[in-house]
């Protein structure tokens, strides 16, 4: 018998990261903002940083010190360009890295835009018990990531397993 659990509504907020978007023209942003809502989540916030290390840094770490919020969606700032920082600024507050992640999702993007994938260098990890997932700025790159990826992972129900299931362990010693 597989009983259904009550639905978690999460905390998820929204970080585009780029020296380019604003509300106008952030596509990825309001994507994963109408997303997160139909999934039937809360959007903690959403905000347009440019790409710098120490800026990156401070808003990651003031969403997570509020204690208020469960996941941190970025879009941008993963490519190979001299800008682009995500990585470098994210992956030194991870405690543990969530590899399945990048490999899944460079899996489905290959099959959509081939070998470009590699030009991508998408990341998760958890920072203080938030879960924290760095995608490519691409409406395309977001839809794959939240339609294949995240909408499951991010349900309770989702079976065999999900990242909602192990929330309540993340502080576990």
């Amino acid at each position: 018998m597989n009983k259904e659990s009550k639905f978690i509504s999460l905390n998820i907020g929204i970080m585009t990261i780029s020296d380019t978007r604003s509300e106008e023209n952030d596509q990825s942003g309001k994507l994963l903002y109408n997303a997160i809502i139909e999934s039937k989540h809360h959007v903690f916030d959403k905000i347009i940083i440019p790409d710098d290390i120490d800026e990156i840094r401070r808003n990651i770490l003031s969403w997570i010190n509020t204690k208020n919020i469960d996941v941190i969606i970025t879009t941008g700032g993963t490519g190979l360009t001299g800008r682009d920082k995500t990585p470098e600024a994210i992956e030194p507050l991870l405690e543990k890295k969530i590899d399945g992640f990048s490999s899944l999702f460079h899996q489905i993007s290959s099959t959509k835009i081939g070998t470009s994938t590699i030009q991508s260098r998408a990341l998760a990890g958890i920072c203080k018990n938030v879960f924290i997932f760095c995608i490519p700025g691409s409406p395309n790159a977001c839809n794959d990531a939240w339609h294949d990826i995240l909408k499951y992972q991010l349900d309770i129900n989702h079976k065999p397993c999900n990242l909602v299931e192990i929330m309540p362990r993340l502080s576990e010693s």
